[in-house]
């Protein structure tokens, strides 16, 4: 494969940006990295997001086989997400990828307030 083929519409390096252009797709990914959590409880580990947009979020990650919901019987039901063996291979990626940001963040933002700043 050329270097030019590989972001082409149906390549896996653009499925994998696509996955991880979703901002709350990574932060979900790394909140469930030390277990199962039920749904408050990851929404209170984030913090920030609304219901819907964690179960919108869930659905997602369910969809792509990163993540697993299991029903547990019971009065009431309950339910917990997990990952699976495909979501916890995203771990190091995104843990890379959030020590690019601790590194450069500041020049980014330097950079931003530079843009707003023009005129």
């Amino acid at each position: 494969m050329t270097d030019d083929a590989m972001f082409l519409a149906d390549c896996r390096a653009r499925l994998a940006f696509d996955l991880l252009a979703n901002t709350w797709n990574a932060v979900v990914v790394w909140a469930l990295r030390g277990g199962p959590l039920r749904h408050g409880e990851l929404r209170a580990r984030i913090g920030g997001i609304s219901q819907k947009v964690l179960t919108e979020t869930l659905r997602r990650l369910e969809f792509n086989g990163l993540v697993a919901r299991r029903a547990h019987g019971g009065s009431p039901p309950r339910v917990d997400y997990a990952l699976t063996d495909l979501g916890r291979s995203l771990l190091a990626p995104i843990d890379a990828f959030g020590a690019w940001a601790f590194a450069h963040g500041d020049e980014v933002m330097a950079a931003q307030e530079r843009h707003a700043q023009e005129p």
